[in-house]
């Protein structure tokens, strides 16, 4: 539950960096935002995004200890690990979104420019720039591929040695008891890595803004929405 309420946390901080915003572009019928104010939404999405992305991975190994070594995960558990854990996912996080902002910053844009999305999105900003994009793109792709790759091999990994403890056990009910602890977790992961890697996949298509969007709609709107939804039914 430590990890859980963390989760919940970053989850309102997520939505509430691009959905705020929104609803009120809608409200008023103006869709327009300062440089500044793009530039600090982007920081923020991308900081709670990766935190997210963190804490999923955090949650795997804790169901990993759980179910694999009930007798010793209170031991190998402990609050110093799991604040420990916590720490490093928040320092992480906000030194990549510090980066990406940086990287931002660097760039040249013309006065006005029309964003094809509703909030912030740093492959849709990159692509507006009139500088030199190569290094952007470079990195944006890159540290995608490392931060959703190694976090989710990490998974991956845990599930892998989750799925032979179960195979393991003789009792049908253990079994039973033991894959249902992870269905919430599961669900939440599949959710969240298919719409992020959707959208990342299908930017480097010159006509995707539309199932984009959609995509984008999904992980920062739909995916927080449903992660208490699952949980709680499970709970």
């Amino acid at each position: 539950y430590f990890f859980l309420s963390n989760l919940s946390f970053v989850d309102i901080c997520f939505t509430s960096t691009t959905i705020p915003k929104m609803l009120v572009n809608i409200q008023t019928q103006s869709k327009i935002i300062t440089y500044g104010g793009c530039v600090t939404q982007l920081y923020f999405f991308i900081l709670f995004g990766v935190l997210d992305n963190f804490l999923l991975t955090v949650m795997a190994y804790d169901r990993f200890v759980a179910i694999c070594h009930p007798l010793h995960y209170t031991l190998i558990m402990n609050p110093r690990l799991c604040g420990l854990l916590l720490l490093v996912s928040w320092i992480m996080s906000a030194l990549y979104s510090l980066l990406q902002s940086l990287m931002v910053l660097r760039l040249s844009f013309c006065t006005v420019l029309k964003i094809p999305h509703f909030f912030c999105e740093l492959n849709q900003v990159i692509k507006l720039a009139c500088s030199d994009t190569f290094l952007n793109n470079l990195m944006m792709y890159f540290s995608v591929g490392l931060l959703a790759g190694i976090p989710l091999t990490g998974i991956l990994y845990s599930y892998s040695k989750i799925v032979s403890c179960i195979r393991g056990m003789s009792s049908a009910q253990g079994k039973y008891k033991a894959f249902s602890t992870c269905v919430s977790h599961l669900s939440v992961v599949f959710l969240f890595y298919c719409t992020v890697i959707g959208v990342y996949f299908s930017s480097a298509s010159p006509h995707s803004t539309h199932s984009s969007t959609v995509a984008s709609v999904m992980y920062t709107v739909v995916t927080p929405m449903l992660n208490p939804i699952i949980y709680t039914f499970r709970n």
